[in-house]
């Protein structure tokens, strides 16, 4: 595990954390503000992010030092001794995450996965493609599409049975959740961006620090 008072490197995030990071960002923006629930866009960007999830996740435990678990472990106390340092006007280095962040990110991390898993029983873990076909069938009338082997109503009408709307209830209040959470993200990178003297952006885009 890294002590916050090593020197920084000078390229603190390789290219799956970078990739992975905005990749996420933007199916969490572009499905929570611009796509239609349920459309095949919705999906696939969903079926996306849970890949980049996944290969995140991964990355914890086999990836570049900085980028492991154990370089950032979610404890409390460390996290809000950081936060107490903020509220005083000052900060540190940390050679990952720092301990208010990576609550943060299991945080977010947390809301994907129940994102996620909300996403795949609604839709019963089809794939782009099936939404695509089923979408085209009924517009050209053909309900039968949306048959299901046990003789219920498809995918698009009734996914999820009466009660269980509680999972498309839960889908909608991780949604908000996570823009919550982006925000509260993109205020703390701005406080340490002023109080560091250097951009933390930076670094995320292209890997490098100035």
């Amino acid at each position: 595990m890294y002590r916050p008072d090593e020197i920084a490197p000078p390229d603190p995030w390789d290219i799956v954390v970078r990739v992975t990071h905005w990749v996420i960002a933007g199916v969490v923006i572009a499905n929570a503000l611009m796509t239609e629930g349920g459309s095949t866009l919705h999906v696939a960007l969903g079926w996306i992010g849970m890949g980049c999830l996944a290969l995140r996740l991964i990355w914890g435990v086999a990836g570049a030092p900085e980028a492991r678990f154990s370089a950032f472990p979610p404890r409390i106390i460390p996290a809000l001794s950081h936060l107490n340092r903020l509220r005083k006007g000052k900060s540190r280095e940390f050679r990952s995450h720092n301990p208010a962040g990576a609550l943060m990110i299991y945080a977010f991390w947390a809301m994907l996965a129940i994102m996620f898993a909300t996403g795949l029983a609604m839709t019963r873990a089809a794939t782009p493609w099936e939404v695509a076909r089923q979408q085209d069938a009924v517009a050209a009338g053909d309900w039968s599409a949306l048959a299901t082997n046990d003789g219920s109503e498809g995918m698009q009408a009734a996914s999820i049975g009466e009660d269980d709307h509680w999972i498309e209830e839960l889908h909608g209040f991780g949604a908000d959740l996570l823009l919550l959470l982006a925000v509260f993200h993109l205020g703390g990178v701005v406080l340490e961006s002023r109080l560091l003297r250097r951009s933390l952006v930076r670094p995320m885009l292209l890997g490098r620090r100035r």
